[in-house]
């Protein structure tokens, strides 16, 4: 007997499609990064001193190594390869192979490598115009609301929509900065030096794979965000006098 297709079912498919594509790429960085943290003592130095080595080796004695809160990352502004405390005090293959990474941006920026500039000045465009977006989200209701005039509303929301997705669109354009600084940079850097043990030869190419996917796998997060605001919008609508979440705004 053949089963009945129900509409309900290709929908709910969809919505697993959606979070795959949303979730997958955040919880494999997450996992790879995680797996290879462990043993903590697998190489004698420090994610930290191995950036101060490589960059002393490549003349870069002006960018200085710093440990941070905010995700690793390279600074060019400050001329500053800045590593998670995990990865500046730690010695696993994460932190050497993460800290080789963010030298290699340090390498394109030494170079004037044109997508590296590129990317700096989009993200130096793109965060004002981030947090323009995050106020005309967190205002639209009330303006909503208090005026009586849902297109209002409805004006910032979409003003919302397009700054908050720039994030994305940054860093997918971007993408192949990150994948020449893991793979033109960092592994030539760890075998012409002969950093690794040769059995994680291959363990450190997926981890490259993974730091170059961050930032992306990171905001593709924020389209949870977009489709939040987006599900308001719908259930508000033009004949409604204002906007009306489920839960408090500050909440998303």
């Amino acid at each position: 007997m053949r089963a009945r297709y129900h509409p309900r079912m290709g929908f709910i498919i969809l919505i697993f499609v959606v979070l795959a594509l949303v979730f997958g790429p955040s919880l494999w960085v997450r996992n790879v990064l995680k797996r290879y943290s462990e043993p903590a003592d697998r190489y004698k130095g420090t994610g930290a001193q191995l950036a101060r080595w490589l960059l002393n080796k490549h003349g870069l004695e002006n960018v200085s190594v710093q440990t941070t809160d905010q995700g690793d990352h390279y600074d060019p502004v400050d001329k500053a390869v800045r590593l998670t405390p995990d990865k500046y005090e730690g010695q696993s293959l994460t932190a050497i192979t993460v800290a080789a990474h963010e030298v290699g941006h340090a390498l394109q920026d030494k170079e004037a490598y044109a997508p590296l500039r590129l990317r700096s000045h989009l993200v130096r465009v793109v965060g004002p115009v981030q947090r323009v977006g995050a106020g005309a989200l967190m205002a639209a209701p009330f303006i909503g609301m208090l005026t009586r005039a849902p297109s209002v509303g409805l004006i910032m929301l979409g003003a919302g929509f397009l700054t908050l997705a720039t994030s994305t669109l940054v860093h997918l354009v971007t993408l192949p900065t990150e994948f020449d600084a893991s793979f033109n940079r960092a592994l030539p850097l760890l075998d012409d030096h002969r950093v690794l043990k040769e059995v994680d030869r291959p363990h450190a190419r997926r981890l490259l794979t993974a730091a170059a996917l961050t930032d992306v796998s990171a905001s593709l997060m924020s389209l949870l965000l977009i489709a939040r605001w987006w599900a308001i919008l719908r259930r508000s609508g033009p004949g409604n006098a204002g906007f009306r979440p489920s839960r408090p705004l500050n909440s998303l």
